[in-house]
């Protein structure tokens, strides 16, 4: 299939529908109980401080993951209070949140707070299990390989078990589907429901990968630290998250680039694999779902391309 050179969307599953998001905006849509699709729609804020850091090579992958975590906790919100919940009854919803600017803020902060707490665990705790190891295999190299290990296997654990909980899977349905759509788009086919359908749910570019690749680009740079005395260990491996974090943004941006080169297109496969466990294959009503949060961001997309036309 003819590759053109397209804008770059990226997107997330909610409950029961999926958030997309372009250059102005990100919309949600999600099945209601009732079965129709409801739209949530959340204008980006231009930063000059923020688009400034955006263009720094691995600060911006930081800038970029704060970003996310802060808007998509905001579309999750909105998925989870609503997913389940008659649109007859909405008004019951809003009068239960505080103010909106309120809402959204403290939203956001959890979402950025949740994602750095989560970091921290998953950071850590795998350098506390090899540790355990030392009397074993005492080496630096061996270490920190035996705390890769630990990582990986702590991360593959949690995917799996929480997949196999109903609401995880129908979640993941939708990851796949957010998925097929943009590799429908990004293909130049017609976004129907039976094309977007023969499509992969797998993407390079997915923030799956991302998680897989802080294991393997961690494991490189602390190559580069010590690791005894335990403490010392502790705080590297603190004081080393934002650096592990930008290098493997500037990795997935890198294997995302290079995936039509038949000798590079490998590097970004570890990724693809472990979307395995993050995506499943959507039905049609799950698709068409997706879809219209798609249709309705390009809809928005180029109303506002317009509008700053005219001005």
């Amino acid at each position: 299939m003819k590759q053109t050179q397209k804008a770059a969307y990226g997107g997330q599953a909610v409950v029961e529908g999926v958030m997309f998001g372009g250059k102005h905006h990100t919309v949600t849509a999600i099945r209601r109980k009732d079965s129709s699709i409801d739209f949530f729609h959340l204008p980006r804020k231009t930063r000059p401080i923020m688009q400034k850091l955006k263009k720094i090579p691995f600060i911006r992958g930081i800038v970029a993951i704060i970003e996310a975590s802060a808007n998509g906790s905001q579309h999750l919100t909105y998925s989870t209070d609503r997913y389940d919940v008659d649109p007859a009854d909405d008004e019951q919803i809003k009068e239960e949140k505080t103010s909106k600017t309120t809402l959204i803020l403290s939203v956001a902060a959890i979402g950025v707070l949740s994602f750095l707490f989560s970091k921290f665990i998953f950071t850590l705790i795998p350098v506390f299990l090899a540790a355990l190891t030392k009397p074993i295999f005492p080496s630096d190299i061996a270490q920190v390989l035996i705390e890769g290990l630990f990582k990986l296997i702590l991360l593959l654990g949690y995917i799996y078990f929480i997949s196999m909980t109903p609401m995880i899977k129908r979640v993941f349905q939708y990851h796949g589907a957010e998925h097929k759509v943009i590799n429908a788009y990004e293909n130049n086919l017609e976004l129907t429901v039976e094309n977007v359908q023969a499509m992969s749910r797998l993407h390079y570019r997915c923030g799956s990968s991302f998680m897989l690749f802080t294991v393997i680009v961690g494991v490189f740079i602390y190559m580069l630290v010590p690791t005894d005395p335990l403490w010392v260990r502790v705080l590297n491996r603190i004081a080393l998250i934002p650096v592990v974090l930008g290098v493997s943004f500037e990795v997935l941006q890198l294997t995302n680039k290079v995936r039509h080169i038949p000798v590079l297109r490998f590097l970004g496969y570890p990724g693809l694999w472990l979307q395995l466990l993050t995506t499943k294959e959507p039905d049609n009503e799950q698709v068409e779902v997706a879809l219209a949060s798609f249709n309705e961001l390009l809809k928005v997309e180029k109303e506002k391309e317009e509008q700053l036309k005219i001005v």
